[in-house]
């Protein structure tokens, strides 16, 4: 594992741009390192059928990856279909984001966040959560400015990153070459109150034990605190 450039337990340099798409309720381009998503909020004065009626809200999520955005072009999945994968991530974000505010706060409208990725080097479904959330925040905002909402709901701050087992250590945000390599892979989605909102684990290349999971946890608690920072970024 190369540690010249970062020690284990530091994130990559991570930055973010309010308003890359002002025509959105709420936009965010976040960078992880190599890895950029674009994330965008549009509010629909709807809410899905099974939820008509209930005075409730929406939140959902959808996520790509541009053709060129990893080191070989992928199909487009306009043209090919959508992946499995693909589909199990917008769910993970969707889920992860409805943690975010009480749905009966919203009124039926729908929140659809869209996580685009412009390039990817690990860490994109970490990064579309941690930027989607924030886009969310803003639309919310937008909302009460327009009068769609009355008040702004409590939010609960939302946010995730990766967390690796490499050549036998615990690494905090596996950029791909980390993770191509790692023998553990999880993710972790946690609230801005250090609770658990979902972790995902899983053995590449051999079971770890009980004992190494709460070492994970606890590097991946470090860096969610230290993605928080970014809420004290001011709104434009």
């Amino acid at each position: 594992m190369d540690t010249t450039t970062r020690a284990q337990d530091c994130l990559r340099p991570f930055s973010l741009d309010y308003n890359v798409q002002p025509q959105a309720e709420g936009s965010v381009f976040l960078h992880m390192g190599h890895t950029q998503v674009l994330c965008a909020v549009s509010v629909e004065d709807r809410v899905p059928p099974f939820l008509s009626g209930s005075g409730k809200g929406w939140i959902t999520a959808e996520y790509g990856m541009l053709p060129r955005a990893t080191h070989t072009r992928g199909r487009r999945e306009a043209v090919s279909g959508q992946s499995g994968r693909t589909y199990e991530i917008q769910r993970l974000i969707g889920r992860s984001l409805r943690m975010m505010v009480d749905l009966r706060q919203l009124g039926e409208h729908t929140l659809r966040v869209d996580c685009d990725v412009i390039n990817a080097d690990g860490g994109t479904r970490c990064a579309s959560i941690t930027g989607g959330a924030l886009a969310l925040r803003q639309a919310l905002q937008t909302m009460v400015a327009q009068g769609r909402l009355a008040e702004l709901p409590k939010i609960l701050p939302v946010a995730a990153v990766s967390v690796g087992v490499v050549a036998g250590e615990v690494v905090l945000d596996l950029d791909y070459g980390l993770d191509s390599s790692a023998d553990v892979d999880a993710n972790f989605v946690m609230s801005g109150d250090s609770r658990f909102i979902e972790i995902q684990s899983t053995a590449e290349g051999q079971p770890f034990s009980p004992a190494l999971f709460p070492r994970m946890a606890a590097l991946a608690q470090k860096g969610i605190e230290e993605l928080f920072t970014l809420w004290q970024q001011p709104l434009p």
